[in-house]
């Protein structure tokens, strides 16, 4: 007969399970194995670590939009300078017209005076009428430039709102799933979020930038996976591969498929240290370290590690330049 821990167990691992698949679209019906459950786990952290990246994505294109808002924050102080003195043109135009009444070309024609008198108050009536023209062009242009430009920010700031809004709705979904997939490890294996001591093994020497990036990946051995990190103390996939190269002096998005977007297409046969490896259709992404071997965070509940690049089928290769 089972020991009443073990029955226990297995009925937690049950309800876990049932919750977990549950909201990641799949049904579970009796307590699974202890191989079987490894494989549910593995496979719902990739789940999660693409959620991750998405919103990772998200935080860039939050930064992207806050941005935009401070450019249009700023060009609206030109366009309201312009409007103020447009503003202040036309009303000048419209006390001088209210005081001495507005000058057309008929009266100055019957305005005393010879033929050369009347030429050049034609000539001078037609530079005001050209300059009163220009003042009121100027201010409509001003009018309608300010308002496009409130308009584009009232935009913008609805964007930002919205995205902020999803992102804090992704944020809380995934510290969900990621208490319960702790929980499932915790009761089938006795052990939560996966520990990993420092690497005590020797670091190769690599020259250059790729050399400073493949030190700190090694640096990093142990510390765990935590969405949306990027150190010192955690990283996520694309943190560690950004915080890696950033260490070298080169700027990478902390997202998979912008470094895919930022870094040169290479082939295997081509790879070198320091080169990065992308897996799961740009949904996980590696530092390369030589002989075949990565270093990633690989997923919720594990830590930073070396591994065989062949942990899954890469997807494709990149170079940072």
């Amino acid at each position: 007969m089972p020991h009443p821990r073990t029955r226990l167990r297995v009925l937690v691992v049950a309800a876990l399970t049932v919750a977990i698949t549950g909201s990641l679209g799949t049904v579970a019906h009796a307590a699974p194995s202890a191989t079987e459950l490894k494989k549910q786990i593995e496979t719902a952290s990739n789940k999660l670590e693409d959620v991750t990246e998405a919103y990772n994505a998200m935080r860039v294109n939050l930064k992207k939009t806050q941005t935009d808002q401070v450019k249009l924050q700023a060009s609206l102080k030109p366009a309201q300078a312009k409007l103020k003195a447009a503003s202040a043109q036309v009303g000048n135009l419209a006390s001088t017209s209210y005081k001495q009444g507005r000058v057309g070309p008929m009266s100055a024609l019957l305005t005393g005076g010879g033929q050369d008198s009347m030429m050049d108050r034609m000539a001078y009536l037609d530079l005001i009428t050209k300059s009163n023209q220009r003042d009121i062009d100027t201010f409509t242009e001003a009018t309608k430039g300010f308002a496009d430009r409130q308009a584009a920010l009232k935009t913008t700031q609805a964007k930002q709102t919205a995205q902020a809004n999803a992102l804090n709705a992704q944020k809380a979904s995934i510290q969900k799933d990621l208490k319960k997939l702790i929980a499932m490890r915790e009761a089938a294996f006795g052990q939560g979020q996966e520990t990993g001591g420092k690497y005590t093994g020797k670091i190769p020497q690599i020259s250059g930038s790729a050399g400073v990036a493949v030190t700190y990946a090694y640096n990093q051995i142990g510390k765990p996976y935590l969405f949306g990190a990027d150190g010192p103390g955690s990283f996520d996939c694309s943190g560690l591969t950004s915080a890696a190269w950033g260490k070298a002096g080169k700027s990478l998005t902390h997202q998979t498929k912008s470094q895919w977007a930022e870094t040169t297409r290479i082939s295997r046969s081509q790879l070198q240290p320091g080169d990065l490896v992308f897996y799961r259709s740009l949904g996980h992404v590696a530092l390369y370290v030589g002989d075949g071997q990565i270093i990633d965070a690989p997923h919720s509940g594990t830590v930073v590690k070396k591994r065989t690049m062949d942990i899954m089928t890469p997807y494709g290769y990149g170079r940072v330049s």
